[in-house]
């Protein structure tokens, strides 16, 4: 494990492992830490030595003394650079991997725009950043939703209800009702929501752009989606999956809690017949 320091932002943690010499940056989801792919032991694993980062407010990273104000005015996308930077100071110029999970695939997407020339591969899992999810564009950048969204953090039973209700209509599917409950039962956890869902706001992928870097340089693209998945579904990815030249498109009979130990079977059976076939 170790520590880089995001310009005045804050400190970020990583977390190693892997048995792979191949090195990948990786970033998770929300309520989680950069050890989530540790579940991938069978397959991401083998192949790569992962470099888990702690989103802030997440796991040992840490801000600096940032007033509410900057919090919630985001976190500038310049600084998703410097996560590679400082990678690479510490570890040397080489080429590297990336994969993100939900939310954390904005800053893998951008790590492709901004370091296509050493990106060897890029993993993404239920991600986010490839469309623009109206109910985090509600919370965060309408007048309303903003209100409603800080409402929700100074509330015992206003978030519970919300979400019984969004689960009644659909509108979330029952593993994200349950990722989404188990972080909101404390004032604190509802504030590092508010705080996490504001800092990463500014964080958007320019898709068409990256799809080109992607297309120009051959990276290999792996994205995996869950078929029950109500946030980040496949139907709403397709316009940057049309614009690949040779993506390779899964969906498995998962929701949004896709990183899970059936992830590993499927994707290690997907290598293995994959070696099968070449070896015909």
């Amino acid at each position: 494990m170790g520590f880089i320091k995001i310009g005045r932002l804050g400190t970020a943690h990583f977390h190693e492992y892997g048995e792979g010499s191949k090195p990948m940056l990786a970033f998770h989801g929300y309520g989680m830490t950069g050890k989530q792919f540790h579940v991938l032991k069978n397959s991401v694993l083998k192949k790569f030595h992962v470099y888990g980062f702690d989103h802030f407010f997440h796991g040992e990273s840490r801000l600096h003394d940032l007033t509410e104000q900057e919090i919630l005015a985001g976190m500038p996308r310049a600084q998703v650079r410097e996560y590679a930077e400082q990678w690479l100071k510490q570890y040397g110029w080489q080429r590297f991997s990336v994969m993100g999970y939900s939310i954390g695939a904005n800053l893998a997407l951008i790590l492709v725009e901004e370091f296509p020339t050493l990106i060897d591969e890029v993993i993404l899992m239920a991600p986010d950043g490839l469309f623009v999810y109206r109910g985090f564009d509600i919370l965060r950048n309408k007048r309303w939703g903003r209100y409603l969204f800080k409402s929700l953090t100074k509330s015992k039973w206003l978030a519970p209800a919300m979400l019984k209700g969004l689960r009644r209509v659909r509108f979330i599917d029952e593993s994200l009702y349950q990722i989404a409950y188990s972080e909101m039962d404390t004032e604190q956890k509802r504030l590092d929501v508010y705080y996490t869902l504001n800092l990463i706001k500014l964080l958007t992928p320019n898709i068409v752009h990256i799809a080109h870097l992607i297309n120009k340089h051959h990276i290999p693209c792996k994205l995996i989606f869950g078929k029950h998945d109500e946030l980040f579904p496949k139907k709403e990815a397709m316009p940057f999956i049309n614009l690949l030249k040779t993506a390779d498109v899964h969906e498995v009979p998962l929701g949004h809690w896709l990183v899970t130990p059936s992830l590993d079977e499927y994707l290690t059976n997907l290598a293995i017949s994959h070696e099968a076939g070449a070896q015909k």
